[in-house]
């Protein structure tokens, strides 16, 4: 399909974020910082002048858990249940979380710290002007550059995906206006002159705690006899040593040292002066050193780190490493593009935003302050998620994508672990149609590779088959380890995850993973219900303890107006964990009779689809979110738990079941805004544009613009400005699950896929009338439209990688138009039509207006 007028490949300046202020967050910088990295190591460029500090962060860095043997309380299961069939509600909430307490169980969740931080001194003889900070999403490239007098200044900096390596250039120039005979050098100004060094992170504030301080006192840098690498280490609390090696490198001829003074010179009156040691405030190890510099030409620092084993060994490999790369910057930054670009151009989208492209994201968010974001944000925001993703997770990694990315700055970070009761879901939404199916990999690595402890948690806690899955965890942590009843009483993880494994198979038609990985766990995560649910005398299932997350039903909250996180969440029959259970069961029968395994138990669970209990209604005709008369309603929460069925989940849908669909509108309707948060509005906005709503969808990313997003794009959990959008904290964490819910929504307002449906635009706000889509991913095939609603023009054309049989809707604005003769399917009803494409097979469809 060819590529409509205005482009992206016309716009370079489309998928880059342009800033004209450095990071600004008082004691917490990092926070605005931009962000790049390789799927292993993070760097956060703050951007200041005279003074950068840039964040390291490596993925494998882990710290401060506490991993106790789980108790047998199995037992609690039954006296739980009693409680509850004696309605004794509040005591039964706290049965398991009390009796685990009571055995002196106290597990906690490591947390990931920072590597290191590159600091950069310079020496600035005049005031800056024209200063711009900007990061390339393309290419994975920072660069900060400003002007001083008739000199200009620029630092960049990218983290190699071929290289596995920091690569950082620093840069000066005279401008053409200045006087061409005049030798910076010679008047006793070198261009540049300042000071490198790698340094312990000092984390938002001042600390002095025995974890803490123990970390700092095991950080030891150093530099070589040539005074030109500096090395950096300190330990773990598993006693492994984590560290860097920096490299600072005169691009020119080869230096010379002097015999006297031991000082290297270069051409361009470059030298390299002396290392810098400060003692810490103990007087012990020095856990400061730097690198000093003056020259009139440029200087390359190359950085590459180490997670685990003893640090003088991967001092010595690491600096034999670095020894031998090019110092040509752009043949670095070309290698790494050939793996970057591939994975962030795997789609594409294009919005009527030729206008905002060239504004600095300031100034959009000023816009989007006054109550719309502008569509160039909003479709830069859909561009920097899936960079986000990309620069966030390794193909061939063991962790998933987290809360903070590779970026967090700071120690014990508020919510740094992995929490799969909303938050890795969402992170992974988008993935398989803007595909980047292959990043999933790690994810389920990330699971697989705790499938025995998951096992032992369904046995202790439960008595039960299968696997149960905390809602929280980190690498090695899969035991349970927040103790409250919210979370211990909370069994839908598994079934939830398993949704993903299951549209991996989808997307990428590898039967393989199919057989081996997917359906395996699914089998898992449904063996623990088929212990777990209980058989009613009526013959349907009774599914308790049940939790809604994170909700209290409003019947149970305090009637003082205390201010109580999760008064009392452990209910009955939760909508949410009967829709994952029923999705799960429909999958695992799909799966079985694809791969021709599990006959004899298909019929038993077709049995378990029927015994599942209806939804039902509450008095305003929306769905309830627990399916039991005990629990009323709780409209003032975040969580949208009960609208699974219609998102993430597939089973509702307006062409099958209107009138249950409606109902699920409604419940959507019925939250409150003033408790929302940034990841629950990026949630909302994918369930209207399920519900085809694009104008509720697209004000719902409004609203997140105007209260959770920060000038570098990063999304916040609320707005800590208390405007009223937002419900109160008294702090404002990063979590990035808001910029790829972002992702999501963008997509799903624009396509909706399903095994058997593909609509096209199904929820168009008014305000795109013109944009393009290529390359987005379908079940066995890929998508390119284009859509002209001023011009009525609409261009599609599918490829069939796998054998493709499906429904095809287009909206009704589409279908008033005339439809020329490439398009080759019969209408089976007004605006679908049913597609039969094998392998290799295209479709496509050319509509003009009259």
């Amino acid at each position: 399909m060819k590529e409509h007028s205005g482009s992206q490949r016309s716009r370079p300046e489309k998928n880059k974020l342009l800033l004209k202020y450095p990071a600004s967050w008082w004691k917490g910088m990092w926070r605005e910082a931009l962000p790049t990295g390789n799927g292993k190591l993070g760097a956060s460029v703050q951007g200041g002048i005279q003074e950068e500090m840039i964040l390291l962060q490596h993925s494998d860095l882990w710290r401060w858990g506490q991993k106790d043997e789980l108790p047998d309380v199995r037992h609690t299961l039954a006296e739980t249940r009693r409680l509850m069939d004696e309605e004794q509600y509040p005591e039964a909430s706290w049965h398991l979380t009390r009796a685990l307490q009571t055995k002196g169980y106290a597990s906690k969740l490591p947390s990931r710290f920072p590597l290191t931080a590159l600091t950069l001194t310079m020496t600035c003889d005049d005031a800056f002007r024209e200063y711009r900070r900007e990061l390339n999403m393309e290419t994975g490239e920072i660069n900060v550059r400003w002007k001083e007098a008739k000199r200009s200044f620029s630092r960049s900096i990218f983290v190699s995906r071929a290289d596995d390596c920091v690569v950082y250039r620093i840069a000066g120039d005279e401008l053409e206006e200045s006087d061409p005979g005049r030798n910076w050098s010679a008047v006793g100004k070198p261009m540049l002159s300042g000071n490198v060094g790698l340094q312990f992170p000092p984390g938002d504030r001042e600390r002095e705690d025995e974890e803490f301080m123990k970390l700092k006192m095991s950080i030891t840098v150093g530099t070589d006899e040539d005074e030109n690498y500096l090395f950096y280490g300190g330990q773990n609390d598993d006693g492994q040593d984590f560290g860097a090696v920096l490299r600072l490198i005169h691009v020119g001829d080869v230096p010379e040292k002097n015999p006297v003074t031991g000082t290297l010179n270069f051409p361009g009156n470059i030298h390299i002066i002396s290392s810098e040691n400060q003692p810490n405030k103990r007087g012990e190890e020095a856990i400061n050193a730097r690198l000093s510099f003056e020259t009139s030409g440029n200087l390359l620092i190359l950085i590459k780190w180490f997670a685990t084993g003893k640090r003088e060994e991967e001092w010595n490999r690491l600096k034999q490493e670095l020894a031998v790369f090019d110092s040509d910057y752009d043949a670095l930054l070309s290698r790494h593009k050939a793996l970057h670009q591939p994975l962030f151009h795997s789609a594409k989208l294009d919005l009527d935003d030729a206008d905002d492209d060239g504004r600095c994201n300031e100034e959009l968010l000023l816009d989007a302050y006054e109550g719309e974001a502008p569509t160039g944000l909003l479709r830069k925001m859909w561009a920097y998620g899936r960079y986000l993703f990309i620069s966030g997770i390794s193909e061939g990694g063991n962790t998933p994508f987290g809360l903070y990315g590779l970026w967090g700055g700071d120690y014990r970070l508020m919510w740094g672990h992995n929490m799969a009761n909303e938050n890795v879901q969402m992170m992974y939404w988008h993935s398989n149609v803007g595909g980047l199916s292959r990043l999933n990999r790690s994810l389920f690595c990330y699971y697989n590779g705790m499938m025995e402890t998951f096992r032992d948690n369904a046995r202790k806690l439960y008595g039960c088959r299968g696997i149960y899955i905390p809602a929280g965890t980190a690498p090695g942590m899969g035991v349970p380890n927040q103790i409250v009843p919210v979370i211990m009483n909370w069994t839908g993880a598994a079934g939830w995850l398993a949704r993903h494994y299951y549209e991996y198979y989808q997307y990428t038609g590898d039967r393989q993973f199919l057989r081996e990985e997917a359906l395996p766990f699914m089998r898992e995560a449904l063996l623990f219900y088929e212990d777990f649910l209980v058989l009613n005398a009526d013959g349907q299932y009774k599914m308790y303890p049940s939790v809604s997350p994170e909700n209290t039903p409003e019947n149970f909250m305090p009637k003082d107006g205390r201010q109580l996180a999760h008064p009392m969440p452990t209910a009955i029959n939760a909508a949410m964990d009967i829709a994952i259970i029923k999705e799960l069961l429909q999958h695992t029968i799909e799966a079985s009779r694809i791969v021709s395994t599990h006959a004899c138990q298909i019929p038993e669970w077709e049995a378990m689809l029927e015994r599942l209990p209806a939804y039902m209604l509450n008095e305003e005709g929306a769905v309830k979110e627990w399916l039991h008369p005990a629990f009323e309603d709780r409209q003032n929460h975040r969580h949208l738990s009960h609208l699974y069925p219609v998102f993430p989940g597939q089973e509702v849908s307006r062409e099958e079941d209107p009138a249950l669909f409606g109902a699920f509108e409604t419940a959507v309707h019925q939250r409150k805004l003033g408790a929302q948060s940034g990841w629950s509005l990026a949630h909302m906005s994918s369930i209207y544009a399920r519900l085809g709503d694009g104008e509720r969808a697209l004000e719902s990313l409004n609203v997140l613009a105007r209260s959770c997003l920060l000038p570098n794009g990063f999304t916040l959990h609320n707005d800590w400005r208390n405007m009223g959008i937002c419900l109160p904290l008294p702090a404002a964490p990063v979590q990035l699950d808001a910029n790829l819910g972002w992702v999501n929504a963008i997509q799903e307002m624009l396509l909706y896929v399903s095994s058997q449906l593909i609509k096209i635009l199904p929820a168009l706000p008014a305000r795109w009338t013109r944009g393009e889509v290529q390359n987005w991913c379908i079940q066995g095939g890929t998508l390119s439209f284009a859509w002209n609603r001023k011009t009525g023009s609409f261009q599609a054309e599918l490829t069939a990688r796998h054998r493709i049989a499906t429904k095809l809707q287009l909206p009704s604005w589409i279908c008033k138009l005339n439809i020329s003769k490439e398009f080759n399917t019969k209408s089976i009803e007004n605006g679908t039509f049913q597609l039969h494409l094998e392998a290799g097979e295209k479709w496509s469809v050319d509509i003009r207006s009259v």
